[in-house]
């Protein structure tokens, strides 16, 4: 007999948040504020270092309400002190995603010689009025997304559950605070030749006797072929692997594999055929350096342009898949305008947001600064007339405010969708500098001008669209846990303004010890951005090279390749980097097949998750804090002391095994015994 149907279905309940509406509870003071401040310019640091290195950010959310958490219970602090800390903690992440894919494009298009303080106050404009207008939009945009049953922001509700879950928080804390000190130790101990950091190993490529006949005929031409070419080891680095680690195997394997095609196959076969034509190696010069130099420099000037072309279609290709969600996110951008302009002063605690009056004042301020900064933009092009650059100005401000919006919507829908750690923001920020070179072109700005006026007009949308996903993310576990809207809104605000004035010393600390561009630090998307704006707008591209990558990107897409951006962002990146983080996701993959094999629980399982994703963060966090303390010194002109024994072959390996054997022991000793409660899960 088939189940009866339901007559009355219960109507749906009023959200209720975790602190009641009612109840009065300390929230906005001082020491969450300045906690989450001291948070946001960490946290923006470390994010900033693993940006110009590895290409990519962390989610700094749930770092920050571990961290947050555990400080704020030594002084007896409440919840919602705790969600003002994590929120204002976490906006430095999103900031200094903004400024790496944007800043040092200025200085790998030429058109500063380095990031010097001369700069300082162009770059903290950039993302102080960047940062402020995603501030603003969200704002308007805040009750309508966070109420939205069909947007479940799964790092949000990970983040609130971490709040509630207090109880963990000292333990977590520990896990997270000593894989910070482990991570900055082991880092250090390699940049003072303790064991090696990276190894470079040169590979003979055989000529053919004879040489390489170009057709049947015995008569055809004959080419020269031979050379050498290098590949690096995987560099023993706790911020690397800690990447690895998170993004997971099929990941960090789709990564490794652009960096296998780039060194495995297009630098040796192109050095196969330059070999015999480049100018001979000097009886005084060393092999190493000579075949490593060309190495590099085939590298640098063929292979990257080609995989900036595969991450032009890689960017183009992610916003194609996620089209539905872009429609219905500027759909609900414009009904979300309609309605929030419609809605009257609240008088919960708990739906009060800054005041529309306030809001709309400071866009127009936030417009007439930008109007400010693109004069000072255009007019450097030298090559229009006073009125011609205020009237391009005003344009320019006109256009990208209301990209700005619709940008800032979608990413707060993405969010909302896929969580921030996915926010594809360096697509939309692709977007944007098309459209601002496009719009340069067409008022005329032209030249290196030019290409400084579509970089600036591009790097505020940028960061307004990296801001506004990840405040709208902490917004929604604000709002699960009863925070004060307009509260937390005062607070990202400080922190963008912390984070903006603090962030450019990371950046300019390391430029100056190791450029942008080099090896060392690499910079993929910001290298992107100066390329194309160099392309549309300076006529100064390498468009055979690039587009080659862009067919080999539509060629990715026509065999499934998950994600082609994340295999060109292989190609860009040193071998060194890319097989370290893929020797972090073969660690994640192996100790998730000896959780699996010891049969834990759900519960369990959950734990090991956690303390692994903890324990990787800490690396990060802590590489990164030791690597820009190292990069000032380097950038000073002082020299780290030298110990010999890292100049043995096997040092490097030992270093190594000491990394993985913590990153796969530390979670696995956190299991826990069957009959404790599920932690929250996190959701990087």
């Amino acid at each position: 007999m088939s189940p009866q149907p339901v007559v009355n279905a219960e109507a749906p309940k009023k959200f209720r948040p975790y602190v009641p509406e009612t109840m009065e509870m300390r929230e906005f003071t001082f020491r969450a504020v300045l906690l989450g401040m001291l948070m946001t310019g960490v946290l923006g640091a470390a994010n900033a270092y693993l940006g110009l290195k590895a290409g990519m950010t962390i989610a700094a959310t749930y770092p920050a309400a571990v961290i947050g958490m555990s400080i704020l219970r030594l002084m007896k602090g409440s919840l919602l002190e705790e969600n003002i800390a994590r929120t204002v903690g976490a906006i430095g992440e999103s900031v200094a995603a903004g400024a790496v894919f944007t800043i040092p494009a200025f200085v790998l298009a030429g058109l500063w010689p380095s990031l010097g303080m001369e700069r300082y106050w162009q770059s903290v404009a950039l993302m102080v009025i960047g940062g402020l207008l995603g501030i603003l939009f969200v704002t308007l945009l805040r009750r309508v997304m966070v109420e939205d049953p069909e947007l479940p922001f799964p790092e949000s509700v990970a983040a609130s559950e971490i709040h509630k879950a207090g109880q963990q928080g000292s333990k977590a804390a520990k896990i997270l605070f000593a894989n910070m000190g482990f991570g900055g130790l082991m880092y250090f101990l390699s940049q003072i030749n303790l064991f090696w950091y990276t190894r470079n190993v040169l590979v003979n490529i055989p000529r053919m006797t004879t040489g390489l006949r170009l057709g049947r005929s015995s008569t055809s031409p004959m080419l020269a072929t031979g050379g050498m070419t290098q590949f690096t080891s995987p560099a023993v680095s706790p911020a690397y692997l800690g990447v690895g680690y998170i993004i997971g195997p099929r990941l960090a394997s789709l990564n490794f594999a652009g960096g296998v095609v780039a060194w495995g196959l297009l630098v040796p076969l192109l050095i196969y055929f330059l070999g015999p034509n480049l100018p001979p190696m000097t009886p005084d010069a060393s092999p190493a350096v000579y075949w490593g130099g060309i190495a590099f420099s085939v590298w640098y000037s063929i292979v990257r342009p080609i995989a900036v072309g595969g991450m032009l279609v890689g960017a183009g290709f992610t916003l194609f898949r996620m089209r539905k969600q872009l429609l219905a996110g500027m759909k609900r951008a414009v009904s979300d305008l309609k309605k929030s302009a419609e809605a009257h002063q609240a008088t919960s605690r708990i739906d009060r947001d800054l005041s529309a009056k306030v809001v709309f004042a400071g866009v127009a301020l936030v417009f007439v600064a930008m109007i400010a900064l693109y004069y000072y933009f255009i007019s450097g092009a030298h090559n229009l007339t006073g009125n011609k650059v205020v009237a391009g100005a005003m344009v320019a401000a006109a256009v990208m405010i209301v990209l700005g919006f619709f940008f800032a919507a979608v990413s707060g829908n993405l969010v909302g969708m896929i969580g921030s750690s996915n926010n594809p923001v360096s697509g939309l920020t692709l977007c944007t500098l098309v459209v601002a070179a496009l719009l340069m072109v067409a008022l005329g700005v032209s030249g290196v001008g030019g290409v400084a006026a579509v970089l600036g007009v591009a790097a505020v949308v940028c960061v307004s669209s990296a801001v506004a996903g990840e405040m709208l993310q902490d917004l929604k576990a604000g709002h699960i846990l009863g925070g004060t809207p307009a509260k937390m809104q005062i607070g990202d605000i400080f922190g963008t303004i912390v984070a903006s004035l603090v962030l450019f010393f990371p950046l300019m600390i390391l430029d100056k010890a190791y450029h942008f561009g080099s090896a060392a630090l690499p910079a993929p998307q910001a290298g992107l951005m100066a390329m194309l704006a160099q392309g549309i707008v300076g006529g100064n591209m390498a468009w055979p090279l690039v587009i080659v990558g862009i067919l080999m990107g539509f060629a990715m897409i026509l065999v499934e390749v998950k994600s082609p951006m994340l295999f060109s962002v292989g190609m860009y990146l040193p071998l060194e980097t890319t097989s370290a983080i893929f020797v972090g996701g073969m660690i994640r993959w192996f100790t998730d097949k000896l959780r699996d094999r010891r049969g834990y629980n759900e519960a369990q399982k959950a734990r090991v998750d956690n303390a692994g994703v903890l324990t990787a963060s800490g690396l990060i966090a802590g590489e990164a804090l030791c690597g820009l303390v190292i990069a000032s010194i380097v950038g000073s002109n002082h020299q780290l002391w030298h110990i010999d024994v890292g100049d043995f072959a096997f040092s490097g390996l030992i270093g190594m095994a000491v990394l993985i054997f913590v990153m796969m022991k530390v979670p696995l000793s956190n299991a826990g015994s069957p009959d404790e409660p599920a932690p929250p899960t996190a959701i990087m």
